[in-house]
């Protein structure tokens, strides 16, 4: 990906800067309508017999809500792609860590969104589910869908990281605002407790999870509307991106 403004380099970092806060809002929405919307109106949190229920009667709004977070994976690589070729003047090999953090998280929620799909086989009609209880099939449904979440959680703990990095690169910048590097940690920190808490204390995280979860909105809102709103510094980060690399720097 080639990021600058002269002739014959590319498009300016201020264009892809509102390309990943377009995306960044995409992503944002399309997470929020999924809980909100299709995964908290379909799970029942204590009632496996009333989830299975509603898998049968709205499966095609379960299956939208899979596709859409597939097409949530994709866009999030293109994201951290961006933000690599964005905040890579500042350090390569910090920037370099951070996408290898950001590339892993999506990778394991990618991969355990399969159990989103799982969930769908015991409320099906083939034949050898007729060796199983109508509610042995329900929690083998819940529980599929509760193997997603512990599989999301364990994502964000791996994208705690990315955000720490993120967040330190784009205080060090000099072409971001401080305040955007420091309030892009807030999700690095929110992800990390929260997933840790799932992991040693399910019971503590599931009653404060959203508690825990919730400030990295703060961070990451903050990033995505300066992103599409102002984008960078051209000039700053062009001088930047041009410096000579000196002995021994850690770029």
């Amino acid at each position: 990906m080639t990021v600058g403004h002269r002739s014959g380099e590319g498009l300016s970092p201020r264009v892809y800067a509102r390309i990943a806060g377009a995306l960044y809002l995409i992503t944002i929405v399309l997470g929020a309508v999924e809980e909100i919307f299709i995964r908290g109106r379909i799970f029942v949190a204590k009632d496996a017999v009333a989830t299975a229920a509603n898998l049968r009667s709205m499966e095609l709004l379960w299956r939208l809500g899979i596709a859409s977070e597939l097409f949530l994976g994709i866009i999030t690589v293109v994201v951290a792609m961006i933000l690599y070729a964005l905040l890579k003047p500042v350090s390569r090999d910090l920037a370099l860590l951070m996408t290898f953090f950001g590339l892993v998280a999506v990778a394991v929620e990618t991969g355990y969104s399969l159990h989103l799909v799982e969930a769908l086989f015991p409320v099906g009609n083939a034949a050898y589910l007729k060796v199983f209880t109508s509610d042995q099939l329900a929690a083998m449904a819940s529980l599929s869908i509760r193997a997603h979440g512990m599989g999301f959680g364990i994502a964000l703990l791996f994208f705690g990281p990315f955000f720490l990095i993120a967040g330190y690169l784009v205080f060090k910048s000099g072409y971001f605002p401080k305040i955007i590097g420091i309030l892009y940690l807030i999700p690095g920190v929110s992800y990390m407790t929260s997933s840790f808490a799932l992991i040693l204390a399910p019971a503590f995280a599931s009653r404060y999870y959203f508690a825990m979860a919730g400030p990295a909105v703060i961070g990451e809102g903050a990033l995505c509307l300066w992103l599409l709103l102002k984008g960078v510094n051209a000039a700053s980060w062009e001088e930047l991106n041009h410096r000579p690399i000196s002995a021994g720097s850690f770029r």
